[in-house]
């Protein structure tokens, strides 16, 4: 962006007033217009949201069920044909926002994630951490082939998916095809499709059954998947105001967790998982904890484990934090680099030295 571009930009944000409501429908369909409208097309482009409230415009808050997909236009909803369009990735502001539930399902339904951010200070940091559920997936009628919907794959980024296979009995050979494994996508520069040329595993079959070492990989995200099974049924759980239930499943699982392979080893994602589950316990410790935070968080975690990618949770962007654990070196640049660029305006200055301040009067007794 040009410099006199920069300045239109901010002219345009500080224009913007607040008249008592929110329109996210309708902000979603500014945005997708832009998204439509551009001359210049990024092949890879999402929407960031941003908002503390709910949409008081397009949904009944006081019906029971909702159905969020009404507040995306057609343009960023997936399709069967096309997968995902426009990904939105949500964030929720403050620690009193409104409807987390909103803000995830938005992001879950379009691809994108929900983020979490409790304090101001960490906002810029988790925006330059963005821009640096489930995969949508289906197995034919022969239960042959199957497809995964990746989505988009930002710089550095990897993505790691267990498969369940039935091995065949099979006496008359030495060595059995399990599956081949191939993938399509397109690319950015050439905006061309590319396949890459398949590749097969086969395992060795023998006489005699042989312990084998556990794979730290497959280990890895087993845990990963059980983790964000019990988020989701904690969070299920505290929504049906049984709190005590949600703390012991979570708890469960942190104990399953600790006999592991990869727990063992002190693997950073396993080392994560328990931190973030024992976050969530933290935050169950009250119904008025849970619906402050709570329930905001937990939705965060579920969003970064389910889709293997960093989100900004409660009021830490730090880099070093155990919740960080998909951060690519581009985002932890990038990161950096608004750290750097904040710590060097005066006012965040002055802000960092009253914390620095109140931190180090001493306790009352």
């Amino acid at each position: 962006m040009s410099e006199s571009g920069r300045q239109q930009a901010l002219q345009a944000v500080n224009s913007l007033v607040a008249n008592g409501g929110t329109n996210i429908a309708e902000g979603l369909r500014k945005g997708a217009k832009i998204m439509e409208d551009r001359h210049e097309s990024n092949p890879v482009a999402s929407i960031i949201l941003l908002s503390d409230g709910q949409d008081t415009y397009t949904v009944n808050s006081n019906a029971g069920s909702q159905n969020y997909q009404l507040l995306l236009p057609l343009s960023i909803c997936p399709d069967e044909a096309s997968g995902f369009k426009i990904p939105v990735h949500a964030f929720g502001f403050g620690a009193d926002h409104d409807d987390a539930s909103l803000m995830h399902s938005i992001s879950e339904i379009s691809g994108g994630t929900f983020s979490f951010i409790e304090t101001e200070s960490v906002i810029q940091d988790a925006f330059a951490q963005c821009i640096a559920g489930s995969y949508r997936n289906r197995i034919l009628s022969n239960q042959r082939i199957g497809t995964i919907d990746v989505g988009d794959l930002y710089a550095d980024e990897e993505r790691d998916f267990l498969l369940s296979v039935n091995v065949p009995s099979e006496t008359s050979r030495n060595e059995t095809s399990l599956l081949k494994v191939t993938s399509v996508y397109n690319d950015p520069l050439t905006k061309e499709s590319v396949s890459l040329e398949a590749k097969e595993v086969r395992i060795e079959r023998t006489d005699l059954a042989r312990r084998e070492d556990v794979s730290i990989e497959v280990d890895r995200q087993h845990n990963r998947i059980r983790a964000a099974e019990a988020m989701a049924q904690a969070r299920t759980a505290a929504e049906n105001r049984d709190l005590a239930g949600a703390v012991s499943i979570l708890e469960n699982v942190r104990k399953a967790l600790s006999t592991t392979v990869s727990a063992k080893s002190r693997d950073r994602l396993c080392v994560s998982l328990d931190a973030d589950l024992k976050e969530m316990q933290e935050r169950m410790a009250s119904r008025h904890v849970y619906e402050a935070s709570g329930r905001a968080y937990i939705l965060s975690g579920l969003s970064s484990h389910s889709w293997q990618r960093a989100t900004a949770r409660g009021d830490s962007m730090d880099g070093s934090s155990l919740v960080q654990a998909y951060q690519t070196p581009s985002m932890v640049e990038m990161v950096t680099h608004s750290q750097a660029t904040l710590l060097a305006t005066p006012s965040a200055q002055s802000y960092y030295s009253a914390i620095v301040v109140v931190a180090s009067q001493p306790k009352p007794r």
